[in-house]
């Protein structure tokens, strides 16, 4: 039960420090990338701490295995990086002792599909639990707009990723990222009304 409450305690501070973030400007720290990546660190660290804990040729075999995760070229999510750890540490934490491998295994799935869920619940009310990035590796529906005006709806929308305003010749560029396709196409038609559109890209993944 202690250990049910240690682990819910890190998940939640882990989140909370990611709220602290967002709410005082850190746009980087809302994507779906860093959202679960402050949820899951927490936890493969005090697997690793918990694993290691009074055996020092285990410790420094720990930090050897760890050390294999460097790359040579940029990781595409810090998420990603997370990920390596999360599979290495289970493999390391099962043979030491199953229970913290199994631990980690199950904390890792339930924040996964707990984000997306809360993302789902929090669209149907208007809002957003985190941002969608493709530069992180997340799958997404791009809408390019070009527009000789500015469109409110646009630049009001959560799913605005990039906005370019060309002086030159009057132009306004609006690049858009969806999870959803249905949702992409649905906003697509609102555009369609608009007369001051003046070519709309997209691009489905």
């Amino acid at each position: 039960m202690n250990e049910i409450i240690s682990l819910a305690i890190l998940i939640f501070s882990g989140l909370a420090l990611r709220f602290s973030l967002t709410f005082t400007g850190q746009a980087w720290a809302k994507s779906h990338a860093q959202t679960v990546t402050f949820m899951i660190l927490p936890v493969i660290t005090y697997v690793i701490t918990k694993t290691i804990t009074g055996n020092i040729a285990l410790s420094l075999g720990m930090i050897g295995a760890l050390s294999i995760v460097r790359f040579r070229h940029p990781v595409k999510s810090a998420l990603e990086l997370v990920m390596y750890f999360d599979l290495i540490t289970i493999g390391i934490a099962t043979s030491v002792r199953t229970k913290w491998a199994i631990q980690l295994v199950l904390c890792t799935i339930i924040i996964i599909f707990l984000v997306k869920i809360v993302q789902l619940i929090s669209k149907k009310f208007g809002r957003t639990f985190y941002n969608s990035s493709f530069n992180e590796g997340h799958v997404t529906n791009m809408l390019e707009i070009f527009s000789s005006e500015k469109i409110e709806i646009v630049e009001k929308n959560e799913n605005i990723t990039n906005i370019l305003n060309n002086k030159e010749n009057n132009e306004t560029v609006y690049r858009m990222s969806f999870e959803n396709r249905d949702e992409l196409q649905k906003f697509k038609q609102e555009l369609d009304k608009k007369n001051n559109i003046k070519k709309i890209n997209v691009i489905f993944n």
